[in-house]
């Protein structure tokens, strides 16, 4: 499984539609301050789900949206959509392409769709809870979470083995059985 592409529209500082593909191998993301990097990494955590907005650097949800410039107006909507080749059929489905796409509206609505066909948000993370991509595990690691885990504050040096080697999952599910009782 490789994440294969990005594509972003209203979301932060991406007003127009921008799409990035990642080709096999190592890709670095790299630019000056300022021009939207860490917006990217917020967008894969966003779309793959990401309801604290304290994540995302954000103090409500409506501020993903693209608020305008001198030169443009704010629009109305925020999407992010990522694609994953799934040829090794890592994550289980018969799709050999498996895209998500996240839209979220000034109204305060959103949407998810799993291969443009809308689901809920729990239908994605099921579909990715034993393939290790999460809105909050470690494949997507910032510099504040780095230090997190070298200080191990809240734990985060169990949670980082937890969600490497798999647990996490089974914890996940422990929980929604015991909710269910």
């Amino acid at each position: 499984m490789r994440l294969n592409k990005i594509e972003i529209k209203g979301f932060k500082s991406f007003g127009d539609k921008t799409t990035i593909n990642f080709n096999s191998g190592v890709t670095g993301i790299v630019g000056p301050n300022g021009c939207g990097k860490s917006n990217i990494v917020d967008a894969i955590r966003w779309v793959l789900g990401e309801q604290k907005t304290s994540l995302l650097r954000s103090d409500k949800m409506e501020n993903v949206i693209f608020n305008g410039s001198k030169s443009r107006k704010k629009l109305q909507l925020a999407e992010v959509s990522i694609s994953f080749d799934n040829t090794k059929n890592l994550i289980p489905t018969e799709y050999s392409n498996v895209s998500i796409t996240r839209k979220y509206f000034r109204s305060g609505d959103s949407e998810y769709l799993l291969n443009d066909v809308k689901c809920r948000l729990k239908d994605i993370t099921n579909l990715f809870l034993d393939t290790g991509i999460s809105s909050n595990n470690y494949a997507i690691i910032e510099l504040s979470m780095v230090d997190n885990i070298l200080n191990d504050k809240d734990n985060s040096r169990l949670s980082l083995f937890e969600e490497a080697s798999g647990i996490s999952k089974f914890r996940k599910r422990k929980k929604e059985t015991f909710n269910k009782i």
